[in-house]
């Protein structure tokens, strides 16, 4: 249900957000809105204080809406209506009511952003875990435990302090795909000590940018100590002698370096034991030195094979590390105002920058979500606080106004193209082309929405 009312928040505020962008241009330049539509196909709800005055409905499916206008291409306009009409409009005023929509959703992502940083964003300290061997992050030096303070271009840029690991994985995921190197500030995870890195995201394709960066970087999650929580009863922990409180420090005399590292040796135990044995339902013994009460024990552990998941993997059936280290991101009024601006900026660019990839095949068309995938992040966010859900909703509000800039004739971009085009030429573009250019816009968009209704379903069954 969480989910459900997320995204139906989520699509009802970002349309009438963009629907009364156009609305509120129109009626100020004097052109006649005759119904004002949040959804399509069969109406709810309709309000309407008189005859003669715009129409509010509310239909059955609510993936978009429309604001209806006075338009003689539209039907016959009585001849003491024709000065309320669309298309007997300057083109400048044609031009911004067209616009505004898409320009709503923008300044809508600015107050929403803002928002989110007066609230305060509770997320990860950027504190690493161990790197993966052989990455680029364990080649660039960054060891488990650093704390990356700051980040700036290879080429010798101001530094910008890094806030939180999400702020510093959105800053990487826009260096790989401008194909650059960075350096990282970093200090250990108590503030101690100061090293300058180079991080080369150089030999990255645009089509490798994805929501799997930080895997293909090295960069596990958050940093977290390798301490054994609560065991549950009659699992491989609690049959080996774990206890909540462990310290592990090592594992068949490898150094276990943090929570991250823990889990991923706990879960790769399985693979030698099913390689051995097919039907092996124990991991190999595990030699585990750790740490209690100032003592250090040697315990053998064997973990049980799990394998209801994608691939069989070990587990010992106890809480595996500590949580993260957290920092509360909050700004000013004015500070969180301008932070809004340039996070929208921001966003913006980079939306259009991995379209514009997608388009040319160098990112992978994986990049594009649909309803299941926008449910899905609104249900989670929304359990996450309203700062975070704030948030959400920029990021939306961001695509969706960017998406109707696109100069496809069934939105708002293709619009302002035509209208370019009569300004340069002094004429409007001609009732066939129209219709050509409609029907193409209609293919790309049918294609568009057919992507992306693909990977919200392979998502959902794991397959991305």
């Amino acid at each position: 249900m969480t989910y459900l009312v997320g995204l139906i928040v989520t699509l009802g505020l970002l349309i009438v957000i963009h629907e009364y962008g156009h609305y509120r241009i129109a009626v100020a330049c004097g052109v006649k809105v005759q119904r004002f539509s949040v959804g399509f196909g069969r109406v709810l709800w309709r309000w309407q204080r008189h005859p003669q005055s715009t129409e509010f409905v509310v239909c059955a499916l609510p993936l978009g809406g429309y604001v209806r206008m006075l338009d003689e291409r539209e039907g016959p306009v009585p001849a003491e209506q024709l000065g309320q009409a669309f298309n007997r409009k300057s083109l400048k005023q044609r031009s911004a009511i067209v616009a505004a929509g898409p320009l709503a959703n923008l300044g809508l992502a600015v107050l929403l952003f803002a928002g989110a940083y007066w609230v305060g964003i509770q997320e990860p300290k950027a504190v690493l875990g161990a790197p993966a061997a052989g990455s680029h992050a364990e080649r660039a030096g960054l060891r488990s435990g650093d704390w990356v303070r700051a980040l700036s271009e290879e080429g010798g840029g101001e530094w910008r302090e890094v806030q939180s690991m999400s702020d510093l994985m959105w800053r990487l995921t826009q260096a790989a795909l401008q194909r650059e190197a960075v350096r990282l500030q970093v200090s250990d995870r108590d503030g101690r000590g100061s090293r300058t890195l180079l991080l080369d995201l150089s030999t990255f394709e645009p089509r490798e940018v994805d929501g799997a960066l930080a895997r293909k970087i090295g960069l596990g999650p958050a940093f977290g100590e390798a301490v054994i929580g609560r065991v549950r009863e009659g699992g491989p922990a609690a049959r080996s002698g774990l206890a909540e409180g462990d310290r592990v420090l090592a594992i068949d005399g490898q150094p276990v370096q943090d929570a991250h590292t823990l889990r991923e040796r706990i879960r790769a135990s399985a693979a030698p034991a099913l390689a051995a044995d097919r039907g092996a339902r124990e991991a190999m013994p595990q030699r585990w030195s750790v740490e209690r009460a100032g003592r250090t024990l040697e315990i053998t552990v064997a973990p049980r094979i799990d394998t209801s998941g994608a691939s069989p993997i070990g587990r010992i059936d106890a809480y595996v590390g500590t949580p993260p280290a957290m920092v509360t991101v909050r700004q000013g009024p004015w500070d969180g105002l301008v932070g809004g601006v340039e996070r929208m900026w921001d966003t913006s660019v980079f939306t259009v920058k991995m379209l514009g990839r997608m388009v040319i095949g160098e990112a992978s068309i994986k990049n594009l979500s649909g309803p299941i995938s926008i449910a899905d992040y609104a249900g989670q966010s929304v359990q996450q606080g309203p700062a975070r859900f704030l948030e959400f909703l920029a990021i939306v509000s961001v695509s969706l106004g960017v998406l109707n800039l696109l100069p496809l004739p069934m939105l708002d971009g293709g619009h302002l193209m035509m209208y370019i085009f009569e300004g340069v030429t002094g004429r409007p573009i001609s009732e066939e082309w129209m219709a050509r250019l409609q029907r193409g816009g209609i293919a790309v968009l049918l294609m568009m929405m057919s992507v992306a209704l693909y990977n919200d379903v392979a998502r959902l069954l794991g397959g991305l």
